[in-house]
């Protein structure tokens, strides 16, 4: 079973709003709170809270930045397009809740709940339209392999289906490094490797016990799968003439509860993993990998991750975020984002681009929860870190607990009328 934080039992599902109706999306520039901070720190922005975007049609799944645009994918199977935190297109598939987006050019891959992947343009004509170009697999593919006897694979004791086409949700999508391959994970156990030039299905390999969480393309041509099944496993890829070849190379983590998201930073070569635990583990090295240390920022499951520059941030089951800054071999918590009143199940990040200070390595950070709502945060790797921790950071050698009640700082709250949550 996979564990992602996909049906808290709390919630109620909306899907009768149209899902290109103008947003209640709420911009707060957030002088007057933080003008303290700002002038204790010489001029350093803190984190903080710019905006909410509230959905109404359906829990927030997926989320991905390109530019100046923001897609955010939703249960109610919608997806939406923000261009300056304004609403400026949208599209929607036939079926199946939008669990993950990546962009590759011009063209935008969505999964799906009903193991689909679907494939995305923007009209020549005019940007705000998106038009499907294709599904993956493609039909006239999948028709011609289901003729094949040998393109069928035993998926449990009683049922055989054609290699090609996930049988299970689609948990996650990853592209490698140039863009030229496209990872597809799923609750089915395997993962699949397409070309992103013409669609066409590479390989499939079956990868884990349970279902795969996560995966992510990175460095030296290797491929990172997270499981429910508790183990981090590492592929390395060959390329053929007529495909690819991806060869079991190593277990990189073995434990008892399930992997649920893996991050990757490729300047750094560092593997980030967030378990169902709260904790997130990390490695490092060039040549070899070694086991850095552990991160234990949350209080329940770790749904999703996102690195940028120096930075890690970690999206929770708990309704939190937390940011950690790298510095050396060592990683100290930068700040709590507290807003959300429900699961934070996927982040985006992409750079500020109106960093008016030179040298701060702002961010802005998108956040999308099972509270329905998408937050925008401006983070800096230059803001002050939290007091409690300054002097706490988290190496090889230290893999202490945090203090049970995570302290709460005002300056990464929602209260007050910043980004007010609706119901």
């Amino acid at each position: 079973m996979a564990v992602d934080g996909d049906s808290p039992p709390h919630y109620n599902d909306d899907c009768s709003t149209s899902p290109f109706r103008k947003s209640p999306w709420s911009s707060h520039e957030s002088t007057h709170l933080y003008a303290s901070a700002v002038e204790d720190t010489n001029n350093v922005t803190p984190n903080v809270l710019m905006g909410s975007l509230v959905r109404e049609e359906g829990h927030i799944y997926s989320l991905a930045a390109s530019g100046d645009l923001l897609y955010t994918g939703s249960h109610s199977k919608n997806i939406r397009v923000w261009r300056n935190q304004k609403e400026f297109s949208g599209f929607k598939s036939n079926s199946g809740l939008v669990k993950t987006i990546v962009i590759a050019g011009e063209k935008i891959f969505t999964g799906h709940q009903d193991g689909k992947i679907r494939v995305w343009k923007i009209a020549n004509k005019n940007s705000g339209v998106h038009k499907r170009v294709g599904t993956l697999p493609a039909f006239k593919d999948y028709l011609i392999s289901s003729m094949k006897p040998s393109s069928y694979v035993e998926v449990n004791s009683n049922r055989k289906a054609v290699w090609l086409k996930h049988i299970d949700a689609i948990s996650c999508l990853s592209l490698n490094e140039d863009k030229t391959l496209l990872y597809s994970a799923s609750w089915d156990k395997t993962f699949k490797v397409w070309r992103v030039l013409d669609s066409k299905c590479l390989e499939s390999v079956q990868s884990h016990d349970d279902a795969v969480n996560s995966i992510a393309a990175g460095f030296d041509g290797l491929v990172f799968t997270g499981s429910a099944d508790g183990t981090v496993k590492i592929w390395s890829r060959e390329l053929q003439e007529k495909g690819t070849k991806h060869i079991f190379s190593q277990t990189l983590l073995k434990q008892e509860c399930a992997v649920t998201a893996l991050a990757l930073d490729l300047v750094a070569t560092m593997v980030y993993c967030g378990s169902s635990d709260g904790v997130v583990n990390f490695w490092e090295g060039d040549n070899h990998l070694f086991h850095g240390g552990a991160l234990r920022g949350h209080k329940l499951a770790v749904l999703c991750l996102v690195t940028a520059g120096n930075l890690v941030i970690s999206g929770s089951a708990d309704m939190g975020i937390t940011v950690w800054k790298r510095s050396g071999g060592e990683h100290f918590c930068l700040s709590m984002l507290d807003g959300h009143a429900g699961p934070v199940k996927c982040l985006a990040i992409e750079r500020d681009p109106d960093e008016s200070i030179p040298g701060q390595e702002r961010w802005i950070l998108y956040s999308g929860s099972l509270d329905k709502s998408v937050k925008m945060w401006r983070i800096s790797e230059r803001a002050p870190p939290m007091t409690q921790w300054r002097q706490q950071s988290y190496s090889s050698s230290n893999t202490k607990h945090l203090p049970a009640t995570l302290p709460a700082n005002p300056a990464f709250s929602s209260q007050g009328g910043v980004g007010q949550i609706k119901e």
